[in-house]
C-alpha cells in the first residue's frame, strides 16, 4: 500500500494545475496556431498544461510512502554433539541410522521453518558434523551461541542431540542463558554403567627444576568393579624405571587418591604415563591411561669463585650461595691448571689479579666470553692491574696500606630494590679492610654502598656495579666480608641480612640479558593437541631496531626425525607463524634468517599433549537432558523417535511465522518513471507539432 504526501498545504496542487492551464492557454491562444484543427489544438494544450503542472508539483517535493509487509518463518536450530564420547556406545549401524533420521528431520522442518544447523564440541561450528572427533564437550557454549545469535529473532525451538556429558563450560542447567524457546533433546549414548576403572585426574605442577623432586596426585575411580585388584603404574615415556602401586577395589563406586614422588633428573619437557591396569571384564581400557607433561627447567647457574689463596671470605660466600638451589658453586685457586672459564656462568675474582697471579689468561677468557664478574679487592690484589681490567673504580695512592671501613647505602641506587633491613643494618656491621688511597668512580656506574672511614662518610665506592667489555661487572673494594656474616648472626641469630645482600648482588650480575638479534617466542612450551601453534619472531639490526626485511623460516622436527618446514609471515616490524595443529609428542624447532650477511638461528622445543577428557566419562547423562528440556518447555526423545519432533513442534502451536511491517518513504522526484512520463509528454507534443508543420 502506497500514498503520496506533500510537505505544503494540499491547495497548492490547485495552483500548480492552474499554472499549467494558464501557461497552455497563453501559448496556444496568442499564436492562433492549430485553431482550425480543434482536436489537435486541445491535445497540444492539454499536454503542455499537464507538463507544466507536473513540473510545478515536483517543486513542492512530494513524497510517496509505501507500507512493506514481510513474513518470516520461525527459526529452528539443530545442534549436534560431535565429541568422542557420543560414539563410544554406538555401533556403526546406529550411527548411520541416527545420521539418516537427523537429516530427514531437517528436511521435514525446512518445509515450514527456517532451519539452522550446528555442531559443537571443541567449539561451535555451523553445519552438522557426524565425525565425532572433538576432544571436549561444551553444551553451555552451544546454548550461549544460540542465545547470542537468535535471541532477538523469531526463534521457534532448539533441538539438541547429545549424550548429556560435558567436560568444559558450566552446567547447562544452571547456565545464565535464558532462551525464550523450547529445547527438545535427543538422548544419545548409553546410561548403563559398565565395568570400568580409570584415571580420573592427575594434578601436577607444569614446571619443576632440575635436581628437585616433585609430586603428582592421581585420582583413580572405578565402577562396578568391587573385589577386583589392579595397580597404578607411573613411568617416564622413553625410559626410566616404572613405579607400581597395588590397588584393591572394595566397592562398586570406588575412588581413591595416590601421591607419587618423582625425580626431575633430566632437563627439558618430560612426558610421563600414568595408568591403571585393566581389570577382568572391563569393556574398554581407553581411559585407563593419562599422559602428563612437565617442563624440567635447568635454571642452575655454575658459579666459579676464583681466589689468589685460601681466605675466610671464600667459605662465607660459598655457604651462603649454596642455599640457593639454582646455584652450583665451585671454589678454585689461581694456581690451578684446570680453569675453564667458558664452562661457568659467573665468576667471582677474590683478590685477583694479584701480584703473584696476574691471571692474564683468565681475564682474557672472561673478556672474550663476556662473562659477568665480581671483583673482591684485598691486600693481595695487584691494584694497577685491577685498574686496567675494569672501568668501575680507579684506585690510586699508597695502596700497600689499608683502612677499616664500614658501609653506607647510597640513596640514589636504582638497579634493584634494597631491603630496608639491609639499609638500616649494614652501616652497623663490623668494619672490613679496604686499600688506602683515592677511589675514583667510573662513568656509567651505580654505587650500592660508599665507605665510611671512622665517623666520616666518604664518596669512595665500596660496592659498585657497571659494565665491562659488554658484560655486567661488580666490585667490592674490601676484604674480610666474612665478618659481616658473623656479625649478622651475633645480632640476629641468623645470616638473613648478609645472605640477602650477597644474593641480590649476584642475582643482578648473573642475570642473563638476551642480546640475540634474532629471537623466537612461544607463549608456552606445552600445548593441547587441539591448540594452534603460534610463533612470534623479532629481528634487530646493528642499532637494535626492529626490522623484518629479510625472509625468515622455521624447521620443526618430531621425535622420529621428520621435519616440517614453514615460512614466517611479516607482521608490522616483526614476524609471525601459525604452524597449525601437530600430532602428540615432543618437538624441537630451528628458526633461521639472514641479516647483514650473517646467518642467524634460534633453537627451542615444545610438546603436544593429548586431550583425554572424553575418555574419562562415557556413561550418558539423560537425566540432565530431561531437566534441560523441562526447564525450557520442550521434551526428550530417543534417537529412534527423532523424526517425530517435527510433528511435536507443529502440534505445540506456539511456533508461528512473524509478520513484519515497515514504512518506506521516498521523494517522487527520484522515481525513474516520473522522468519517463515527462519525456513522453514532451515527445508527444514535439512530434505532433512537427508532423503538422509548426516547426
Amino acid at each position: 500500500m502506497s500514498n503520496i504526501s506533500f510537505p505544503y498545504p494540499s491547495w497548492y496542487i490547485i495552483l500548480c494545475v492552474l499554472l499549467g492551464i494558464a501557461y497552455a492557454v497563453l501559448l496556444y491562444t496568442r499564436s492562433g496556431t492549430f485553431k482550425e484543427q480543434t482536436w489537435l489544438y486541445w491535445v497540444l494544450g492539454i499536454a503542455r498544461a499537464a507538463l507544466v503542472s507536473m513540473l510545478a508539483m515536483l517543486l513542492l517535493s512530494p513524497q510517496i510512502k509505501s507500507l512493506l509487509t514481510e513474513t518470516k518463518k520461525p527459526i529452528i536450530v539443530l545442534a549436534q554433539d560431535n565429541s568422542e564420547s557420543v560414539q563410544s556406545n554406538m555401533s556403526e549401524e546406529e550411527k548411520t541410522a541416527f545420521e539418516r533420521d537427523y537429516k530427514q528431520l531437517q528436511t521435514d522442518l525446512e518445509q515450514d521453518y527456517e532451519v539452522k544447523t550446528y555442531s559443537f564440541g571443541n567449539e561451535v561450528r555451523e553445519n552438522m558434523d557426524f565425525t565425532y572427533t572433538d576432544k571436549v564437550s561444551n553444551i553451555s557454549q552451544m546454548l550461549n551461541t544460540v542465545y547470542d545469535q537468535y535471541s532477538n529473532q523469531n526463534l521457534g525451538a532448539m533441538i539438541l542431540a547429545t549424550d548429556g556429558i560435558y567436560n568444559e563450560g558450566s552446567n547447562p542447567i544452571y547456565a545464565g542463558t535464558k532462551l525464550a524457546a523450547p529445547i527438545y533433546t535427543v538422548a544419545l549414548g548409553d546410561t548403563t554403567p559398565q565395568k570400568d576403572v580409570f584415571v580420573k585426574r592427575v594434578f601436577h605442577n607444569k614446571i619443576s627444576y632440575l635436581g628437585d623432586k616433585f609430586s603428582i596426585q592421581v585420582d583413580i575411580a572405578a565402577q562396578n568393579c568391587a573385589g577386583a585388584n589392579t595397580a597404578l603404574v607411573v613411568k617416564k615415556v622413553g625410559g626410566g624405571k616404572a613405579q607400581t602401586f597395588p590397588i584393591k577395589i572394595d566397592k562398586n563406586n570406588y575412588f581413591t587418591t595416590k601421591e607419587i614422588i618423582l625425580d626431575a633428573d633430566v632437563a627439558g619437557v618430560q612426558r610421563f604415563l600414568v595408568s591403571v591396569n585393566k581389570v577382568e571384564g572391563e569393556v574398554s581400557s581407553a581411559n585407563n591411561n593419562k599422559e602428563i607433561f612437565i617442563d624440567i627447567l635447568d635454571a642452575r647457574q655454575k658459579i666459579l669463585i676464583l681466589a689468589d689463596s685460601p681466605h675466610p671470605d671464600l667459605s662465607a660466600i660459598k655457604s651462603s650461595m649454596e642455599k640457593n638451589k639454582n646455584y652450583e658453586v665451585e671454589v678454585k685457586y689461581a694456581s690451578s691448571s684446570t680453569i675453564n672459564i667458558p664452562a661457568y656462568d659467573f665468576v667471582i675474582m677474590h683478590q685477583l689479579p694479584s701480584i703473584k697471579y696476574p691471571a692474564n689468561t683468565i681475564l682474557s677468557a672472561i673478556k672474550n666470553n663476556k662473562k659477568p664478574v665480581l671483583y673482591i679487592v684485598g691486600s693481595q690484589t695487584d691494584i694497577p692491574k685491577l685498574n686496567s681490567s675494569q672501568n668501575m673504580v680507579q684506585i690510586s695512592g699508597n695502596t700497600t696500606n689499608t683502612n677499616n671501613v664500614q658501609a653506607t647505602i647510597a640513596q640514589n641506587f636504582s638497579l634493584y630494590k634494597v631491603d630496608p633491613m639491609i639499609e638500616s643494618a649494614l652501616p652497623k656491621f663490623s668494619p672490613v679492610v679496604a686499600p688506602f688511597g683515592e677511589f675514583t668512580e667510573g662513568a656509567n656506574t651505580s654505587v650500592l654502598a660508599y665507605q665510611r672511614i671512622g665517623k666520616v662518610d666518604t664518596k669512595y665506592p665500596l660496592i659498585v656495579f657497571g659494565e665491562t667489555n659488554g658484560a655486567k661487572s661488580g666490585l667490592i673494594a674490601a676484604e674480610n666480608i666474612w665478618k659481616w656474616k658473623l656479625f649478622d648472626y651475633l645480632e640476629n641469630k641468623n645470616h638473613d641480612i648478609f645472605e640477602e645482600l650477597l644474593s641480590k648482588c649476584i642475582q643482578y650480575l648473573s642475570l642473563k640479558e638476551d642480546k640475540r638479534k634474532f629471537r623466537v617466542s612461544l607463549d608456552k612450551n606445552i600445548f593441547k593437541e587441539n591448540e594452534q601453534l603460534i610463533f612470534d619472531a623479532e629481528l634487530y639490526n646493528q642499532s637494535y631496531e626492529l626490522i623484518n626485511e629479510p625472509d625468515a623460516g622455521m624447521s620443526i622436527k618430531d621425535e622420529s626425525g621428520k621435519e616440517y618446514n614453514f615460512t614466517f609471515d611479516k607482521v608490522g616490524n616483526a614476524y609471525r607463524l601459525n604452524a597449525g595443529l601437530l600430532n602428540i609428542g615432543n618437538y624441537t624447532y630451528k628458526a633461521t634468517t639472514f641479516s647483514n650477511g650473517e646467518a642467524l638461528t634460534y633453537n627451542g622445543q615444545f610438546s603436544i599433549r593429548p586431550i583425554q577428557l572424553e575418555l574419562f566419562e562415557t556413561t550418558a547423562d539423560h537425566t540432565l537432558l530431561k531437566l534441560l528440556s523441562d526447564k525450557y518447555g520442550g521434551s526428550m526423545v530417543t534417537p529412534s523417535n527423532i523424526t517425530s519432533l517435527s510433528t511435536s513442534i507443529k502440534n505445540k502451536g506456539n511456533v508461528k511465522p512473524v509478520i513484519y511491517e515497515s514504512t518506506k518513504t521516498r521523494s517522487i522526484i527520484n522515481l525513474r518513471w516520473i522522468l519517463f512520463i515527462l519525456l513522453g509528454i514532451l515527445t508527444l507534443e514535439w512530434f505532433l507539432r512537427r508532423y503538422f508543420g509548426n516547426y
